[in-house]
Protein backbone atom coordinates (compact mmCIF):
# COMPACT_ATOMS: atom_id res chain seq x y z
CA UNK A 1 0.00 0.00 0.00
CA UNK A 2 2.77 2.41 0.95
CA UNK A 3 4.70 1.52 -2.23
CA UNK A 4 1.64 2.28 -4.35
CA UNK A 5 1.37 5.75 -2.78
CA UNK A 6 5.12 6.49 -3.00
CA UNK A 7 5.49 5.58 -6.68
CA UNK A 8 3.36 8.42 -8.13
CA UNK A 9 4.67 10.80 -5.47
CA UNK A 10 8.28 10.11 -6.42
CA UNK A 11 7.42 10.41 -10.13
CA UNK A 12 5.81 13.81 -9.57
CA UNK A 13 8.79 14.93 -7.52
CA UNK A 14 11.18 13.94 -10.32
CA UNK A 15 9.10 15.86 -12.86
CA UNK A 16 9.16 18.93 -10.57
CA UNK A 17 12.95 18.71 -10.09
CA UNK A 18 13.48 18.34 -13.87
CA UNK A 19 11.32 21.40 -14.48
CA UNK A 20 13.32 23.46 -11.99
CA UNK A 21 16.65 22.33 -13.48
CA UNK A 22 15.53 23.02 -17.04
CA UNK A 23 14.06 26.34 -15.98
CA UNK A 24 17.38 27.25 -14.39
CA UNK A 25 19.22 26.30 -17.59
CA UNK A 26 16.81 28.41 -19.62
CA UNK A 27 17.47 31.44 -17.42
CA UNK A 28 21.21 30.92 -17.77
CA UNK A 29 20.97 30.70 -21.54
CA UNK A 30 18.87 33.86 -21.61
CA UNK A 31 21.43 35.66 -19.49
CA UNK A 32 24.23 34.34 -21.70
CA UNK A 33 22.43 35.71 -24.77
CA UNK A 34 22.22 39.14 -23.16
CA UNK A 35 25.77 39.29 -21.84
CA UNK A 36 27.63 37.25 -24.45
CA UNK A 37 30.99 38.42 -25.77
CA UNK A 38 30.82 36.89 -29.26
CA UNK A 39 28.59 38.86 -31.64
CA UNK A 40 27.86 38.47 -35.35
CA UNK A 41 27.65 41.39 -37.79
CA UNK A 42 25.89 41.00 -41.13
CA UNK A 43 28.11 42.62 -43.76
CA UNK A 44 26.76 43.84 -47.11
CA UNK A 45 28.62 46.09 -49.58
CA UNK A 46 28.90 49.73 -48.52
CA UNK A 47 30.72 52.31 -46.44
CA UNK A 48 29.00 51.65 -43.13
CA UNK A 49 30.62 48.28 -42.60
CA UNK A 50 33.98 49.87 -43.44
CA UNK A 51 33.34 52.57 -40.85
CA UNK A 52 32.36 49.99 -38.23
CA UNK A 53 35.42 47.83 -38.90
CA UNK A 54 37.85 50.74 -38.72
CA UNK A 55 36.31 52.91 -36.02
CA UNK A 56 34.01 50.83 -33.80
CA UNK A 57 35.19 47.23 -33.89
CA UNK A 58 38.54 48.07 -32.20
CA UNK A 59 36.66 49.76 -29.35
CA UNK A 60 34.50 46.68 -28.80
CA UNK A 61 37.52 44.39 -28.96
CA UNK A 62 39.13 46.38 -26.16
CA UNK A 63 36.00 45.58 -24.15
CA UNK A 64 36.57 41.88 -24.70
CA UNK A 65 34.20 41.32 -27.62
CA UNK A 66 34.87 39.05 -30.55
CA UNK A 67 33.07 40.37 -33.64
CA UNK A 68 32.46 37.83 -36.39
CA UNK A 69 31.73 39.24 -39.86
CA UNK A 70 29.21 37.33 -41.98
CA UNK A 71 29.14 38.41 -45.64
CA UNK A 72 25.96 38.85 -47.69
CA UNK A 73 25.59 39.94 -51.30
CA UNK A 74 22.78 42.33 -50.46
CA UNK A 75 21.07 43.98 -47.51
CA UNK A 76 17.83 41.98 -47.77
CA UNK A 77 19.63 38.68 -47.12
CA UNK A 78 21.27 40.24 -44.09
CA UNK A 79 17.90 41.42 -42.76
CA UNK A 80 16.38 37.95 -43.18
CA UNK A 81 19.29 36.38 -41.29
CA UNK A 82 18.92 39.00 -38.56
CA UNK A 83 15.22 38.21 -38.26
CA UNK A 84 15.92 34.47 -38.09
CA UNK A 85 18.52 34.93 -35.35
CA UNK A 86 21.67 33.77 -37.16
CA UNK A 87 23.00 37.36 -36.90
CA UNK A 88 23.07 39.78 -33.99
CA UNK A 89 23.15 43.13 -35.80
CA UNK A 90 23.89 45.04 -38.99
CA UNK A 91 24.84 48.62 -39.79
CA UNK A 92 23.65 49.28 -43.33
CA UNK A 93 20.04 50.54 -43.35
CA UNK A 94 18.14 53.64 -42.33
CA UNK A 95 15.12 53.56 -40.07
CA UNK A 96 12.68 54.11 -42.94
CA UNK A 97 13.94 50.86 -44.45
CA UNK A 98 13.63 49.07 -41.10
CA UNK A 99 10.02 50.21 -40.79
CA UNK A 100 9.20 49.10 -44.34
CA UNK A 101 10.89 45.73 -43.80
CA UNK A 102 9.04 45.13 -40.53
CA UNK A 103 5.72 45.93 -42.17
CA UNK A 104 6.32 43.72 -45.20
CA UNK A 105 7.87 40.77 -43.36
CA UNK A 106 5.99 41.12 -40.06
CA UNK A 107 9.36 41.34 -38.33
CA UNK A 108 10.50 43.20 -35.21
CA UNK A 109 13.83 44.79 -36.11
CA UNK A 110 14.76 47.84 -34.03
CA UNK A 111 17.16 50.71 -34.75
CA UNK A 112 19.18 51.24 -31.57
CA UNK A 113 21.39 54.15 -32.63
CA UNK A 114 21.74 56.49 -35.61
CA UNK A 115 25.27 56.51 -37.04
CA UNK A 116 27.31 58.76 -39.37
CA UNK A 117 25.70 58.78 -42.81
CA UNK A 118 26.71 59.76 -46.34
CA UNK A 119 24.04 61.94 -47.94
CA UNK A 120 22.54 61.35 -51.36
CA UNK A 121 23.28 64.12 -53.82
CA UNK A 122 22.75 65.44 -57.33
CA UNK A 123 25.89 65.09 -59.45
CA UNK A 124 26.76 65.96 -63.04
CA UNK A 125 29.66 65.64 -65.47
CA UNK A 126 28.05 68.20 -67.78
CA UNK A 127 26.84 71.01 -65.53
CA UNK A 128 28.32 73.08 -62.72
CA UNK A 129 25.02 74.03 -61.09
CA UNK A 130 21.45 72.83 -60.71
CA UNK A 131 20.46 76.23 -62.13
CA UNK A 132 21.69 75.08 -65.56
CA UNK A 133 18.82 72.61 -65.83
CA UNK A 134 16.77 72.97 -69.00
CA UNK A 135 13.70 71.51 -70.66
CA UNK A 136 13.94 67.81 -71.47
CA UNK A 137 17.12 67.10 -69.48
CA UNK A 138 17.79 63.49 -68.54
CA UNK A 139 18.14 62.58 -64.86
CA UNK A 140 19.27 59.16 -63.67
CA UNK A 141 18.07 58.02 -60.25
CA UNK A 142 18.23 54.71 -58.30
CA UNK A 143 15.44 52.23 -59.02
CA UNK A 144 15.21 50.53 -55.61
CA UNK A 145 12.15 51.94 -53.80
CA UNK A 146 13.96 53.35 -50.76
CA UNK A 147 16.59 55.31 -52.70
CA UNK A 148 14.16 56.25 -55.46
CA UNK A 149 11.95 57.95 -52.88
CA UNK A 150 14.96 59.87 -51.56
CA UNK A 151 15.80 60.89 -55.12
CA UNK A 152 12.33 62.27 -55.81
CA UNK A 153 12.48 64.20 -52.56
CA UNK A 154 15.85 65.65 -53.61
CA UNK A 155 14.52 66.64 -57.05
CA UNK A 156 11.69 68.43 -55.28
CA UNK A 157 14.23 70.20 -53.06
CA UNK A 158 15.98 71.35 -56.25
CA UNK A 159 12.70 72.89 -57.41
CA UNK A 160 12.46 70.64 -60.47
CA UNK A 161 9.37 68.63 -59.51
CA UNK A 162 6.51 68.67 -57.04
CA UNK A 163 5.31 65.64 -55.11
CA UNK A 164 1.63 65.20 -54.29
CA UNK A 165 0.71 66.80 -50.98
CA UNK A 166 0.39 64.35 -48.09
CA UNK A 167 2.74 61.73 -49.55
CA UNK A 168 5.38 60.50 -47.08
CA UNK A 169 8.64 61.58 -48.72
CA UNK A 170 10.46 58.38 -47.81
CA UNK A 171 7.79 56.43 -49.73
CA UNK A 172 7.36 58.67 -52.80
CA UNK A 173 7.27 57.11 -56.28
CA UNK A 174 7.23 58.49 -59.82
CA UNK A 175 3.43 58.23 -59.73
CA UNK A 176 3.36 60.83 -56.93
CA UNK A 177 4.86 63.57 -59.13
CA UNK A 178 2.18 66.19 -59.81
CA UNK A 179 4.41 68.70 -61.55
CA UNK A 180 7.54 68.21 -63.69
CA UNK A 181 8.57 71.82 -64.29
CA UNK A 182 11.25 71.08 -66.89
CA UNK A 183 9.68 67.96 -68.41
CA UNK A 184 12.66 66.03 -67.16
CA UNK A 185 13.23 62.52 -68.45
CA UNK A 186 13.67 60.69 -65.14
CA UNK A 187 15.24 57.26 -65.64
CA UNK A 188 15.31 54.74 -62.81
CA UNK A 189 18.28 52.35 -62.95
CA UNK A 190 20.46 50.18 -60.75
CA UNK A 191 22.29 52.61 -58.47
CA UNK A 192 25.62 50.80 -58.94
CA UNK A 193 25.45 51.57 -62.68
CA UNK A 194 24.90 55.31 -62.30
CA UNK A 195 28.52 56.45 -61.69
CA UNK A 196 29.76 54.82 -64.91
CA UNK A 197 26.78 56.28 -66.80
CA UNK A 198 27.15 59.88 -65.66
CA UNK A 199 28.26 61.07 -69.11
CA UNK A 200 24.99 59.81 -70.58
CA UNK A 201 22.81 61.98 -68.34
CA UNK A 202 22.55 65.68 -67.63
CA UNK A 203 22.18 65.03 -63.91
CA UNK A 204 22.09 62.00 -61.64
CA UNK A 205 21.09 61.30 -58.05
CA UNK A 206 23.60 59.11 -56.25
CA UNK A 207 22.89 57.45 -52.88
CA UNK A 208 25.53 58.07 -50.23
CA UNK A 209 26.83 54.50 -50.26
CA UNK A 210 27.42 54.70 -54.02
CA UNK A 211 29.18 58.06 -53.68
CA UNK A 212 31.53 56.45 -51.18
CA UNK A 213 32.15 53.18 -53.05
CA UNK A 214 32.72 54.96 -56.38
CA UNK A 215 35.22 57.25 -54.61
CA UNK A 216 33.36 60.34 -55.77
CA UNK A 217 34.19 63.50 -53.84
CA UNK A 218 31.07 64.18 -51.77
CA UNK A 219 31.80 67.92 -51.85
CA UNK A 220 31.18 67.84 -55.63
CA UNK A 221 27.45 67.34 -55.10
CA UNK A 222 25.49 70.15 -56.73
CA UNK A 223 22.80 69.64 -54.09
CA UNK A 224 22.68 67.27 -51.12
CA UNK A 225 19.64 65.80 -49.44
CA UNK A 226 18.38 66.99 -46.08
CA UNK A 227 18.78 64.08 -43.68
CA UNK A 228 15.62 63.68 -41.60
CA UNK A 229 15.80 61.28 -38.64
CA UNK A 230 14.49 58.28 -40.60
CA UNK A 231 17.20 58.63 -43.26
CA UNK A 232 20.22 58.30 -40.99
CA UNK A 233 21.82 54.87 -41.20
CA UNK A 234 21.31 52.88 -38.02
CA UNK A 235 22.49 49.85 -36.08
CA UNK A 236 19.62 47.35 -36.28
CA UNK A 237 18.95 44.41 -33.97
CA UNK A 238 16.06 42.08 -33.32
CA UNK A 239 13.65 43.74 -30.89
CA UNK A 240 14.25 41.15 -28.19
CA UNK A 241 17.95 42.12 -28.07
CA UNK A 242 17.66 45.91 -27.93
CA UNK A 243 18.47 46.06 -24.20
CA UNK A 244 21.12 43.33 -24.22
CA UNK A 245 24.46 44.45 -22.79
CA UNK A 246 26.29 43.79 -26.05
CA UNK A 247 23.76 45.91 -27.96
CA UNK A 248 24.11 48.80 -25.53
CA UNK A 249 27.91 48.48 -25.69
CA UNK A 250 27.69 48.95 -29.46
CA UNK A 251 25.71 52.15 -28.85
CA UNK A 252 28.31 53.33 -26.33
CA UNK A 253 31.13 52.63 -28.80
CA UNK A 254 29.52 54.81 -31.46
CA UNK A 255 29.01 57.58 -28.89
CA UNK A 256 32.50 57.29 -27.41
CA UNK A 257 35.19 59.97 -27.55
CA UNK A 258 37.50 57.46 -29.22
CA UNK A 259 35.10 57.10 -32.14
CA UNK A 260 34.68 60.89 -32.37
CA UNK A 261 38.45 61.21 -32.58
CA UNK A 262 38.53 58.61 -35.35
CA UNK A 263 35.94 60.52 -37.38
CA UNK A 264 37.72 63.82 -36.88
CA UNK A 265 40.87 62.31 -38.36
CA UNK A 266 39.13 60.45 -41.19
CA UNK A 267 36.45 62.72 -42.63
CA UNK A 268 38.53 65.02 -44.82
CA UNK A 269 36.37 64.39 -47.91
CA UNK A 270 33.21 65.31 -46.04
CA UNK A 271 31.49 61.97 -46.47
CA UNK A 272 30.13 61.55 -42.97
CA UNK A 273 27.25 63.58 -41.57
CA UNK A 274 26.80 63.04 -37.83
CA UNK A 275 23.39 62.72 -36.15
CA UNK A 276 22.93 65.10 -33.22
CA UNK A 277 23.44 62.48 -30.52
CA UNK A 278 26.89 61.59 -31.89
CA UNK A 279 28.21 65.15 -32.04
Amino acid sequence: MIKKILKPTIALLLVFISAVVLGGCGSKNSADSSTKKEIKLGVSPGPYNDLFNAGVKPILEKEGYKVTLVNFSDLLQSEVALTEGSLDFNVAQHNAYVKAYNKEKKADLVSIVKIPTVRAGIFSNKHASINEVKQGDTVFIPKDPSNAARAYSLLEKAGWIKIKEGVVKTLATQKDIVENKYNLKIVEMDSSQIPRSLNEADYAVLPGAIVYMAKIDATKALLSETLVDDLYITVAVDGKNKNAKWAQDIVKAYKSQEFKNYLKANNSKGYWVLPDDLK
